[in-house]
């Protein structure tokens, strides 16, 4: 039986993948360099940047840095201004934290995912967040997963990740957590052979978890 959910964040409480694939496309484009969609999925398939592509046309690491920058800015501002909820998360986690414990594990960095959560309620029902600043060595390496299993002080196999992209899945199956992915448009193309359940929405893992 399961005792406690490791939840990623974008994509999965939040809709936030398309916006910071926005923002770093903004951002490459005052460069002179277009971002393709697929191209972009690819790269954080595997937990890369989208600033590969500026390096591989020469561009320096001090003007890709200054493009960095300003590309926090332009997600920050998506953040405030889009449309980022995804319907009924605040229900499910409510129903959920009656028989788990719950986290949140992410890839995001901390003033960032603090901007997301600001008055949204959801951080409410987990008992601690753990950001990209938070462990050694992001996904898809099985640090931030193995982290949310320490803190917890729980085994593998009491545990379960909720993913919807490749790089979480390669980082739960890393850190030998049964991992369940949650369908998102955004993510269709990426691998997930290894995963070990699917469901079409969030409001369908409760359901899922009264049969394991």
């Amino acid at each position: 039986m399961k005792k406690y959910i490791l939840f990623d964040n974008d994509g999965v409480l939040v809709e936030t993948e398309i916006w910071y694939y926005e923002a770093n496309k903004k951002a490459l484009k005052e460069l002179g360099i277009i971002l393709e969609l697929d191209t972009y999925l690819k790269i954080m398939a595997r937990g890369g940047t989208a600033w590969e592509v500026a390096f591989e046309q020469g561009i320096t690491k001090d003007i890709v840095d200054k493009k960095r920058f300003q590309r926090d800015i332009y997600y920050q501002e998506f953040l405030q201004t889009k449309d980022i909820e995804i319907p009924n998360v605040k229900k499910i986690l409510e129903k959920l934290s009656k028989n788990y414990k719950m986290a949140v594990i992410t890839t995001s960095r901390r003033v960032d995912f603090d901007l997301i959560h600001k008055n949204r309620g959801i951080v409410d029902f987990m008992d601690f967040t753990l950001c990209v600043e938070e462990y050694k060595r992001a996904k898809p390496f099985p640090d931030p997963y193995l982290a949310g299993l320490e803190n917890f002080k729980a085994k593998a196999n009491e545990a379960i990740v909720v993913e919807d992209s490749q790089r979480g899945l390669t980082s739960a199956y890393n850190a030998k957590i049964d991992c369940v992915i949650v369908e998102n448009e955004f993510t269709k193309s990426h691998d997930f052979s290894n995963a070990n359940y699917f469901i079409k929405k969030l409001e369908n893992l409760e359901e899922l978890l009264s049969t394991l």
